[in-house]
């Protein structure tokens, strides 16, 4: 049964209203990797090999198990259309876990990328257009790992990172969610991490060439605390959450705004979501003002900007994506998929 709070009815009564449905996946593959790419064609990747996709709006979930990859687990997926999409394995690539894998028909899947780099952990792949795609892994050597595509996923290469920041020590990424990383417009990259003393933002608006790097007031310290998503709904405003995924339930720091691309990032000024949160989204449509955020201790909604948050599920999730106001999903454990369903125009109530 949903719970809700009971001061959300007043908050924010139009997205306590919505609600997720649950959607028949016929797996029991936890999910983390998601792209809502319209109000009909979304994929989802996971355990044991599996990817996810419907192209009739989760009527009907189509489960694939790409050959060869039943012990990989895909983290990420990056969709460019209902027949194309890039799949990534989180692992250590010293025990073949690091590649990427492409489809051009929605069909038959090939390894366009492997490593078997010590210390290369793949943590999120993400496109700006059919062209041009960048991934991310865990640091080497204290730098940033980087992988670029300029011909549609079809090669990869390693970005120069010598003269980017340094990483601290501990400091990496979560491949909880895929949303670690994220891209807007032609060439600009934001990338969240933890694991050390201090969260921090990494941004690029030349597609990874060169890089800055900007603390961020999120709960931190371990090697399970700090940023676990983010997003941006333009050059300009962005937001990250997370928390520690150890301590699901903790009421920590974890949510943190930008109005300046990332230069600088602040607390959230009002209610926190509880607990730890591994992905965020902006619902589109609503000006920036509305957002979505899931974790294990469940779902959390914004429609301030990301200032305050409202708990209106307990259900645990991975991550969420939104295709429309009206369009949007989340994944999680044991096969989990939810559709958001919208609450009733104002005008119409719904029906008792």
């Amino acid at each position: 049964m949903r719970k809700y709070i009971t001061a959300a009815l007043i908050v924010a009564p139009s997205l306590v209203a919505a609600q997720w449905t649950p959607q028949q996946s016929n797996t029991n593959a936890e999910f983390r990797g998601l792209i809502a790419l319209s109000p009909n064609v979304v994929w989802a990747s996971g355990t044991r090999g599996r990817v996810a996709r419907t192209t009739d709006g989760g009527k009907t979930w189509m489960i694939d198990s790409i050959p060869g990859a039943d012990g990989l687990d895909f983290r990420d997926i990056d969709a460019r259309s209902a027949t194309v999409a890039h799949a990534m394995s989180a692992g250590e690539a010293e025990k073949g876990q690091a590649k990427i894998y492409r489809t051009t028909n929605g069909r038959t899947w090939a390894k366009q990328f492997e490593t078997t780099e010590k210390g290369v952990f793949l943590d999120a792949i993400s496109f700006w257009d059919n062209q041009h795609g960048i991934a991310f892994g865990d640091p080497i050597a204290g730098r940033l790992f980087l992988l670029a595509t300029e011909n549609g996923g079809a090669t990869w290469t390693r970005i120069p990172t010598e003269n980017a920041p340094p990483m601290l020590p501990g400091e990496a990424a979560f491949a909880a969610s895929g949303t670690c990383i994220t891209v807007q417009g032609a060439a600009n990259v934001w990338i969240g991490t933890g694991g050390a003393a201090r969260a921090r933002v990494f941004r690029s608006t030349d597609r990874g060439r060169t890089w800055a790097v900007a603390d961020a007031p999120v709960h931190a310290g371990n090697s399970a605390a700090g940023i676990f998503s983010i997003a941006f709904r333009d050059a300009m405003h962005g937001v990250v959450v997370g928390g520690e995924y150890s301590s699901p339930h903790a009421p920590f720091d974890n949510v943190a705004l930008t109005s300046d691309g990332g230069k600088t990032w602040r607390r959230a000024s009002g209610a926190l979501p509880v607990g730890y949160m591994s992905g965020v989204a902006f619902i589109p449509e609503t000006n920036g003002r509305s957002l979505v955020a899931v974790g294990l201790g469940g779902t959390a909604t914004s429609i301030d900007g990301g200032e305050s948050w409202t708990m209106v599920d307990t259900v645990g999730y991975n991550s969420v994506a939104f295709a429309s106001k009206s369009d949007g999903w989340a994944v999680g454990p044991r096969g989990r998929i939810a559709r958001w369903t919208p609450p009733p125009p104002a005008n119409k109530p719904p029906h008792l």
